[in-house]
């Protein structure tokens, strides 16, 4: 176990569609949750949001339904699967206010100044090449845009807050505020 776990460290690969259960359960729910996630991202209908490594849709669903019809969520996700789940979920929701991108973080998917926010929740420390990534994403929002990275305990990806604060300001950004702390930020 714990040969495997100091692998995925050194080559991170994203969590496979059949364990999605480990995000969608109510621990998850509890120490970071959907509702406590939007209240703190402060959407308004209109918005323009990326959900970057959004897997099943866990927060793409919420994020379209805060957004509402005038806003747009883009939800990006580098495998096939996961994307197919979630393409699944927003049909039967009817919502049509999402795209979904295949590709991954850091390699130029991205439109420069499209966002308003940026979500990442349990995803960073699935990035290969995080600093290309972080700069990707600080160039894909708009001016006054937010980038929200949220991390818990127990993902086997789990990078510290510490850690992440100091890869994004390389990057170009800077701390607004900060929430949570263990089991998760």
């Amino acid at each position: 176990a714990v040969v495997s776990l100091v692998l995925q460290r050194q080559r991170p690969i994203p969590l496979p569609p059949f364990l999605t259960f480990l995000l969608e359960n109510p621990v998850t729910e509890r120490f970071a949750g959907q509702r406590l996630l939007l209240e703190r991202l402060r959407l308004a209908p209109g918005m323009r949001v990326l959900d970057a490594g959004c897997g099943p849709g866990r927060l793409t669903i919420p994020l379209a339904k805060a957004v509402g019809a005038g806003g747009r969520v883009v939800a990006l996700d580098g495998q096939p699967a996961m994307l197919e789940k979630l393409e699944a979920r927003l049909d039967a929701a009817g919502l049509n206010n999402v795209r979904t991108l295949l590709g991954g973080l850091g390699e130029g998917a991205l439109d420069e100044g499209g966002f308003d926010r940026v979500v990442l929740v349990m995803v960073i420390g699935e990035v290969r090449d995080r600093a290309s990534a972080l700069r990707e994403l600080h160039a894909a929002l708009g001016p006054g845009g937010v980038l929200s990275v949220t991390e818990a305990v127990g993902d086997p990806d789990y990078h510290r807050q510490a850690t992440v604060r100091r890869e994004a300001e390389a990057a170009g950004f800077r701390l607004a505020a900060s929430f949570g702390g263990f089991p998760a930020y």
